[in-house]
């Protein structure tokens, strides 16, 4: 793979504890972000300074610093595996992404066949893990307890799944596609990382895509190096990284990182009454409306009097931001802020809004968006037992003087 030697990833991933251990928290993190107090920034091979969750298997979260912008930066890009060890090198001379099951023709393709046999399609859109910002619920649930920077926003390019089911040709009587990738759990025990979507999900779909480039490079070997799944509006359990297998089958797909894994419950908002369990529950799969502010980063010092530019993101499943909106009264009134340019409707859509601290002390301001079908967030957050779907207002303190 382009810029990392085999050994500078084991180093790391195999040391993920004892480097921990030799780094610093970041002063922000521990004054204004209790979820975040006392966890370390990391720097992984082809990555930036990242929060560091866990080692064994990485998961590495974006600080909120880079969430100013509609594009995240493929080095500032979460990492989020569940299984380890994880792929550290890949040789293209030898690697094929396998398509079988229920299909007329089983295909081995390279990279360079993905790239030539099938026209490119691009894509941006929102990768954001299913609990991003689980650390924030209350009662506290079980799972990783991320902050909210477990996601991104990149301009995906790959080819159309549905042009590669088309070319292994699709039996009758099929109804769902399998995907796997090349990070394999070290125990029998622990369940393979596979997932499924629904096959009208995909033919009916031109822009879930089978990715090899990522802001106009080569994915960053954690996010999924040399292709990965994309799935725009959908949470990131379905965008399987490290692509190796895709298998086409004629009955639902119902182990274990499907049922009982990444289920909501069944019900409207997919939450319960908080400490509670849902009498039955679906699998995960749109996103919710989210916005957040993310420069003058949390704790900054203002002056009283003194205009500062606000800026975040907003963005929801797949059905465009239509406006963002923000308050320094504990939602008493709104304000409406700008909205950056539109990158479609699977995007992160920047806003910004001039503000002048009214007062001294600690002032708090939220953001709340509204995407083009009227869905937006509620100032009281729901719940469910596995931490996912948040969408409440978020607010920034800072300190005022």
């Amino acid at each position: 793979m382009d810029g990392v030697s085999r050994r500078q990833m084991l180093r790391v991933m195999g040391a993920g504890a004892a480097l921990a251990a030799g780094v610093s928290s970041p002063a922000w993190a521990q004054q204004a972000d209790p979820i975040l107090a006392g966890r370390p920034l990391v720097r992984y091979p082809q990555k930036t300074d990242l929060i560091l969750l866990t080692s064994r298997p990485p998961q590495l979260e974006t600080p909120m610093k880079w969430f100013d912008r509609a594009i995240t930066p493929n080095e500032a890009f979460f990492v989020r595996y569940h299984v380890f060890p994880v792929p550290t090198v890949v040789d293209l001379a030898t690697w094929r992404l396998r398509v079988g099951g229920h299909v007329d023709r089983t295909l081995e393709l390279s990279l360079d066949e993905l790239k030539s046999k099938f026209p490119a399609v691009a894509v941006t859109a929102v990768n954001q893990c299913s609990g991003n910002s689980r650390g924030r619920f209350s009662p506290r649930v079980l799972g990783g307890q991320w902050g909210d920077g477990a996601m991104g926003n990149a301009e995906w390019v790959g080819c159309r799944l549905r042009d590669v089911l088309t070319a292994a040709g699709v039996r009758q009587g099929a109804v769902e596609v399998t995907f796997d990738g090349l990070d394999k759990p070290a125990f029998p025990s622990v369940p393979d990382f596979v997932k499924s979507l629904g096959l009208t999900r995909v033919l009916d779909d031109p822009t879930v895509i089978v990715a090899y480039q990522m802001n106009g490079a080569p994915l960053p070997m954690l996010n999924g190096f040399p292709a990965r799944l994309i799935v725009p509006g959908w949470y990131a359990t379905y965008w399987v990284k490290n692509l190796t297998e895709i298998t086409v089958v004629d009955r639902p797909f119902e182990k274990f990182w499907m049922k009982p894994g990444y289920r909501v419950p069944d019900t409207p908002c997919g939450c319960v009454e908080p400490g509670t369990a849902p009498r039955a529950t679906v699998p995960i799969t749109r996103m919710t409306v989210r916005s957040f502010l993310a420069s003058p980063e949390p704790g900054a010092h203002l002056t009283v009097g003194s205009a500062v530019t606000l800026k975040g993101i907003a963005f929801d499943g797949g059905y465009g931001i239509r406006e963002v909106e923000i308050s320094d009264d504990d939602a008493a009134t709104w304000r409406r802020a700008s909205l950056g340019r539109d990158l479609g409707p699977y995007s992160f859509r920047e806003w910004s809004a001039s503000w002048t601290p009214p007062r001294r002390g600690t002032v708090r301001v939220m953001v709340r968006a509204v995407n083009r079908i009227g869905e937006s967030q509620g100032l009281e957050p729901l719940w469910n037992p596995a931490g996912y779907l948040r969408n409440v207002v978020e607010s920034v303190e800072y300190q005022v003087g």
